[in-house]
């Protein structure tokens, strides 16, 4: 089973309270995509210098 697979079912809700549930307004949509979009560069930036540090060691 793969990890995607595995938390099919971890963020779930009746469809009564995603019904009745206010809408998101939209600056809380973009203050998500804004924090979304810092995790996803912070990430990339880790990622990035794992590599430049591995290619560093290999080099020697």
């Amino acid at each position: 089973m793969d990890r995607f697979s595995r938390n099919n079912y971890s963020n779930t809700a009746n469809l009564k309270e995603l019904m009745t549930a206010p809408p998101m307004t939209a600056e809380q949509h973009a203050a998500i995509n804004r924090k979304r979009n810092e995790l996803r560069r912070k990430v990339e930036e880790l990622r990035e210098l794992r590599n430049k540090d591995t290619d560093l060691l290999h080099s020697v």
